[in-house]
Order: structure tokens, then C-alpha cells, then sequence
């Protein structure tokens, strides 16, 4: 029988649905740690005895993918592929899969949410109360302001949405889509310097290269209006996490909140001692609903490969 060896914890957490259509077509799941990511280690000694691989955020790598001997697919847990190399999965002709759109109105509800509380500071306010003060906290209303998405694929076009509700103007920025493109799903497109000089709140949405610099380096981010806020509920290679703590500290940011990092878990970041952030574990995928899709997804394509038929959702 073939093993799926499964590194993510959270995989099938909200509903055994996937876990059952693993099971029930002899698929093997086994998942080693219920509750924290495979360990490196551990991961390379287990992964020569899988046939398949079902994967979080785990850096699958040209010496994980070498000693796979028998693997036939990864399957990621989630829509952004950043984390594998893809180039030595194709050497090797093992199929990478993925659940597009599976989580993309988790994303944009949680990044509204970490507009909303950056903005008004709904943590703080939280925070003092329990420390035993009574505090009244100003902080800017959404009607009437800009904001600039970075990357309009699903996930910016869900915000765009929320953000006009609010009485948003919607900027867009995105390197892949034609200004025509951005223009026809209701967003001005602009340049990304434009994007960070105008917007009162800047959104990011796109994947981030391994190994490539921060797309918002120093100055990149020096470029932003002052008194802005930015979010990123994306990647955290995207954002300089030193710069950011340094334009905090300065005041020409107001605030940011941030839920993904360039090394997770968070270790000795200066944007934990920074003010006016709020900094979230890289949950905003973590609805119920887009746990079930996620998983329902991931599984019916590894079910497909290991029965020899085509995957719906290949990495191309």
C-alpha cells in the first residue's frame, strides 16, 4: 500500500473529510506530529518510504526531493509554492499539486480584520484593558482613504471588494496583469512606487522568489506616504522586517500588521518590540471552511496521481 506522508499540522483539522478519502482509497496517510511541522530531520529520514507528500509550509528542498526515491507527488497544503523546488521535483518527474482559490476569502476576510484593528489599534486597546486601564484610543476611519493592492490576483480582488464597501478608493498594483486587466476588475492600476506614494494603507498579495531581495527593501519602503499602514498577510520575504521596525519606531509609518515572516516560527525579530504592529502567526488561511477545501482538494489530486491519472490542480 502506498504511504502519503503528511508534514503539516493542520491538515484535515477542521474535517476528516480529506483524511477519509485518503484512507478510503488506500492512500496511507500517516502524519507523524500532530501539532507543530515535520521536523527537517525527520522529514528527510522518513520521506524515501512516501509515495506522496502532503506539505505546509515546509522548505522541500533538492536534498529532501533526492532522497525521495519513491515519490510520485507533493501536493501543498495551501496555494503558494515558494517552498519547493520545483525545478527537482520535474527532474525527477514527481508532480507538484496545490488548491488554488482554496483559502483565498480567509485571506482577504483576516487581512480586512488586520486593517481594521492596525488602524483603529484594537490590540493595544485590548491589551491595556486587561493591564487593568481604561484607555481611549484614536485611530483613522476607512471611508474616504486609498488602498493600494499589491498583487490583484483572487485574494486582492476579494479585498478590493470589502475595501469599496468601506467607501475605499482601490489602487492596484501587479506584475503578471495588464493594466486592462486591473482596470476591468474594478481597481486604478498604478505603479508600484505610485501604489506606496498615494495609498493610505498598502495590502500585499503576491508570492515572494526565494532567496530574491525584499520587494520592499529601505527605501522602497521610504517611498510609502507617511502616516500609511501596511499589511502583509502574504510572504514574508516580501518586506525588510528591520526597515519596517525602523520606519515604525521613526513614526513615518503609523502602523503595520504583519502575518507572515521571512523566518517562522518568529524568532528574535525586531518587529516584536516595534510600536504599532500587530503581528499574527501566519494564520490567515485558518478559516474552517478553507481548512475542509484546502484538504478535499489536496487529496483528491494525490488519490488521482497515485491511481495514475492526471491531477486537477498541477503546478505548471
Amino acid at each position: 500500500m502506498p504511504t502519503t506522508l503528511i508534514t503539516t499540522p493542520t491538515f484535515a483539522r477542521y474535517s476528516r473529510d480529506p483524511w477519509t478519502l485518503l484512507e478510503s482509497a488506500g492512500a496511507g496517510p500517516v502524519r507523524p506530529v500532530e501539532d507543530a511541522a515535520l521536523p527537517a530531520p525527520e522529514l528527510l529520514a522518513r520521506v524515501g518510504a512516501a509515495d506522496a507528500l502532503i506539505v505546509g509550509m515546509d522548505p522541500i528542498t533538492a536534498e529532501v526531493i533526492e532522497a525521495a526515491g519513491r515519490l510520485k507527488v507533493i501536493a501543498k497544503h495551501g496555494v503558494g509554492v515558494d517552498t519547493i523546488d520545483l525545478a527537482a521535483a520535474r527532474a525527477r518527474g514527481i508532480r507538484v499539486t496545490y488548491a488554488p482559490g482554496s483559502n483565498s476569502r480567509a485571506v482577504a476576510e483576516f487581512t480586512f480584520g488586520l486593517m481594521l484593528a492596525a488602524a483603529r489599534r484594537v490590540p493595544e486597546a485590548d491589551a491595556q484593558l486587561r493591564a487593568g486601564r481604561w484607555p481611549k484610543l484614536f485611530g483613522p476611519e476607512l471611508a474616504g482613504k486609498t488602498l493600494a493592492i499589491v498583487g490583484f490576483g483572487r485574494i486582492g480582488r476579494l479585498l478590493a471588494g470589502y475595501a469599496q464597501a468601506f467607501g475605499m478608493t482601490v489602487l492596484a498594483h501587479d506584475p503578471y496583469l495588464d493594466d486592462a486587466e486591473i482596470s476591468a476588475r474594478g481597481a486604478r492600476p498604478v505603479p508600484l512606487r505610485t501604489a506606496l506614494a498615494e495609498a493610505h494603507f498598502t495590502s500585499l498579495h503576491l508570492p515572494a522568489d526565494p532567496g530574491a531581495p525584499p520587494l520592499l527593501d529601505e527605501a522602497t519602503l521610504r517611498a510609502t506616504r507617511p502616516g500609511g499602514y501596511l499589511i502583509n498577510a502574504a510572504r514574508g520575504g516580501l518586506v525588510d522586517e528591520r526597515a519596517l521596525a525602523a520606519l515604525l519606531v521613526e513614526g513615518h509609518l503609523a502602523g503595520a500588521a504583519v502575518d507572515a515572516f521571512a523566518v517562522e516560527p518568529l524568532g528574535d525579530s525586531p518587529l516584536r518590540t516595534a510600536p504599532n504592529v500587530v503581528l499574527t502567526p501566519h494564520m490567515a488561511a485558518c478559516s474552517h471552511e478553507a481548512n475542509r477545501t484546502m484538504g478535499v482538494t489536496v487529496a483528491e489530486d494525490v488519490v488521482r496521481v497515485l491511481a495514475g491519472e492526471e491531477p486537477r490542480h498541477q503546478v505548471t
